[in-house]
């Protein structure tokens, strides 16, 4: 898959359950909950111990599931990711080290920016999308619209404080590819197998998504 790839179905599916696995036993329930959802798609957060392993239970027991690798900070975490089968990778910032490094290893990556020279350096190096991250702690929409206005090939998936109440409003925007959203599978869902919850979280972002278009 390459970064022109991972824009195509990103915009499909319109919203990235963003998920820090408590252990790699829940990655398989989440991965079955996800997809019986309509959501086949998830981005793994390397905040816990669990990541790699959870990535690699998904990408075995799920084939049909999008998964990538979040909050990758170097080279080593890039590295960790992609050994264990992830398709994409996420960073909070623009860090040039991990952005070229994952350039270098033909992965898609998608790093986060909240201004215009994370948005240019961004461009500079050709990728198609970029995080707008942490969204609405940065200036939410109004932030979002002014900071696209000049670059019109730029194309952002707003993470970070999205939520069912904001999430229309931000995929209502056509510089918006997708959004990242905690809210659908929580560390504590995944803690008390709450997978119910879970599923209709993921069922609520879907029709969301939906009615967006």
């Amino acid at each position: 898959m390459n970064s022109h790839e991972l824009l195509d179905e990103l915009r499909r599916v319109r919203v990235v359950p963003v998920v820090s696995l408590p252990d790699v036993h829940s990655a398989d329930p989440l991965g079955e909950t996800l997809a019986e959802a309509g959501l086949p798609v998830a981005e793994i957060a390397f905040r816990t111990p669990a990541a790699a392993e959870g990535i690699a239970a998904l990408r075995s027991r799920h084939p049909g599931l999008l998964v990538g690798a979040g909050t990758v900070l170097d080279r080593r975490t890039v590295d960790r990711a992609l050994d264990a089968g992830a398709q994409f990778v996420v960073a909070p910032g623009f860090n040039p080290d991990v952005v070229d490094y994952c350039l270098e290893r033909q992965v898609p990556v998608v790093p986060g920016v909240n201004s215009p020279t994370g948005v240019e350096a961004g461009l500079a190096r050709g990728l198609p999308l970029l995080k707008y991250f942490p969204a609405e702690a940065s200036g939410g929409l109004r932030l979002l619209d002014a900071m696209a206005a000049p670059y019109g090939g730029a194309q952002f998936m707003p993470t970070g404080g999205v939520t069912p109440h904001n999430l229309p409003d931000y995929l209502s925007r056509p510089q918006v590819a997708a959004c990242g959203g905690t809210w659908i599978a929580t560390a504590a869902q995944l803690i008390e197998g709450a997978f119910e919850v879970i599923g209709r979280n993921a069922r609520h972002a879907v029709d969301i998504a939906a009615a967006a278009r």
